[in-house]
């Protein structure tokens, strides 16, 4: 399993309880709120929103809690906390490099949280630059579909740099200035998405070939991911499937 596994990200945000229900929308929010003050409160014009927007619905958030965070953003309802983004880099045990995106309203908070969960996780938080450099900022989008073909004929001259086929339908791959241009393809080949968002994908892909390191950059990711003002972690680890069988048999 590598670290760019987008599909394996969302399902666990998919499986989350009613429990932590409240938690994922007040996440969700912040990327809605940090994506309006960035690009505009219109969707049609602003793609990073409109992704925002689409992963909440997905999770049946109330349309007033959209549109609450969405007014937010622009400046028109104010609360007193100012939510920013902020990027962390560092790495995991036996090198693997790892970057993490935040949304907060307390950046000094925000970065001892962070900085502690590497530090007690065999890692270490970097300076900024340390690990972005390894990665590429891209479009990801995983077509409901199983023709491949099909996909790529309506992707390849809007932009996509990688077509391909995986367990839960067709990746698509583009530069993030052609996410618009792609999107509006596969919605005029009337080709749906389970998953369309902005990533990392990194150049190359750092093997872990023990269980004990597995175990623990596993477990870095996961805490990450639960921490509150994190929105989405990113790392370049390349586990061999059958170690990481062994550990989900266990969970």
């Amino acid at each position: 399993m590598s670290g760019h596994s987008h599909w394996a990200t969302i399902k666990r945000a998919k499986g989350a309880t009613d429990i932590l229900r409240g938690k994922l929308f007040s996440k969700l929010s912040k990327e809605i709120t940090v994506a309006a003050r960035m690009g505009g409160g219109d969707p049609g014009f602003n793609p990073r929103l409109r992704t925002a927007i689409d992963g909440a619905k997905a999770e049946s958030m109330p349309a007033d809690k959209i549109e609450r965070a969405i007014k937010k953003g622009t400046g028109e309802l104010q609360d007193g906390n100012i939510i920013e983004e902020f990027v962390y880099e560092g790495y995991g045990r036996g090198g693997v490099a790892v970057i993490v995106e935040t949304n907060s309203d307390n950046k000094n908070r925000t970065a001892a949280e962070i900085r502690s969960i590497f530090s007690k996780n065999e890692g270490n938080l970097a300076g900024s630059g340390s690990v972005a450099w390894m990665f590429k900022r891209k479009g990801y989008f995983c077509v409901d579909s199983r023709d491949e073909d099909a996909v790529l004929i309506a992707t390849l001259d809007a932009g996509a740099e990688d077509v391909k086929s995986i367990t839960e339908g067709i990746e698509v791959i583009c530069p993030p200035d052609k996410y618009d241009v792609v999107e509006k393809a596969l919605q005029g080949a009337r080709l749906p998405t389970k998953l369309a968002r902005f990533t990392y994908i990194p150049d190359n892909l750092t093997p872990v070939v023990d269980e004990a390191s597995s175990r623990s950059i596993l477990n870095l990711i996961s805490l990450l991911g639960d921490q509150d003002d994190v929105q989405n972690v990113y790392a370049n680890y390349d586990i061999p499937e059958e170690i990481l069988t062994r550990i989900q048999a266990e969970i």
